[in-house]
């Protein structure tokens, strides 16, 4: 995974490593250095803007960096770029979010996890592969099929629901969304289950009518925790996407999908950098145990070490 975003960083430190003596870099050599991790990082799916700001981080890291002519240059430059990614990135919170619900369910039960984004772009399955892992873990979750405009997303749900052993608590197809996700907290009340988990709706997010619909659904149901899900094959476009739907709904964190099909990996540093949200999972394939935790400082580690 994020193979071309690991080879960005691969061949800036070797870059260096070969560049570097015991006086300072030249500023045309910091600038010739620049140009080409910031050229590499957008052709692996960064945003301009993020790449800029990783870029000037570095460069102004490296201004100071006095490293010996021989030893080992390569773990010092490493260790300094890692240093420089976190501090860049200090404002985005790292979230364990299996650990997070179960505490929340000591304070409260049901707790609320609402579900937003587009269709497409596995939304239905992330649900489904949180509700497995709960369930795992000795848990118990209601569904509530609070998309009632796509035609076949009620029966889709269904079909993951049958799998899992779930009840979906639904209306008709037409029926206003907001008494779905009312109906399934006050089931999920009524007979001591842990979770409610909310599908809603993702017809075009320029829709005003759906955005408005979904500010509904949340100001009723309340939510614990609501999770925007990204397709990182989208990349740049998910993110525009995310900032229209945050006009509208709370987002608390994102759970990026189809990320074992994106060699560049550079939409993850983007979200994490312009949505100042913590990614809680990447979904890394279709089976319910295709869902890995997201840690930033691990990633990093993944991309810089």
């Amino acid at each position: 995974m994020f193979d071309k975003l690991k080879n960005a960083f691969k061949t800036f430190t070797n870059t260096l490593v070969n560049s570097i003596t015991t006086t300072e870099l030249s500023e045309d050599k910091l600038n010739e250095i620049r140009d080409e991790l910031f050229m590499q990082l957008v052709e692996s799916d960064v945003a301009v803007d993020v790449a800029d700001a990783i870029c000037n981080a570095i460069i102004n890291y490296l201004r100071d960096l006095r490293v010996p002519r021989f030893g080992d240059k390569e773990s010092i430059i490493k260790n300094g770029v890692l240093d420089v990614m976190n501090k860049l990135f200090s404002d985005v919170p790292d979230v364990d979010f299996m650990s997070e619900v179960t505490k929340m369910l000591q304070e409260k039960k049901p707790v609320v996890l609402l579900f937003l984004g587009p269709n497409g772009y596995g939304k239905t399955t992330t649900i489904a592969k949180i509700t497995h892992q709960l369930m795992k873990r000795g848990y118990t979750a209601v569904w509530a099929a609070a998309d009632t405009y796509r035609a076949g997303a009620i029966e889709q749900l269904e079909g993951h629901a049958t799998r899992l052993g779930v009840r979906v608590i639904k209306h008709g197809y037409g029926s206003d969304p907001a008494a779905v996700a009312y109906d399934a907290i006050s089931h999920a009340r009524n007979r001591g289950i842990d979770y409610v988990m909310i599908d809603t709706a993702g017809r075009m997010h320029t829709d005003t009518n759906l955005m408005n619909e979904l500010s509904k659904v949340q100001r009723v149901s309340r939510p614990d925790i609501s999770i925007f899900i990204a397709d990182a094959l989208l990349g740049n476009e998910a993110l525009d996407i995310a900032k229209y739907y945050s006009k509208y709904v709370r987002i608390d964190g994102l759970v990026v999908t189809k990320v074992d099909a994106y060699p560049k990996g550079g939409a993850i540093l983007t979200f994490l950098h312009e949505l100042k949200r913590p990614i809680y999972f990447l979904g890394v394939g279709q089976g319910y145990d295709d869902l890995r935790p997201f840690n930033k400082l691990d990633f990093f580690k993944q991309l810089v070490l």
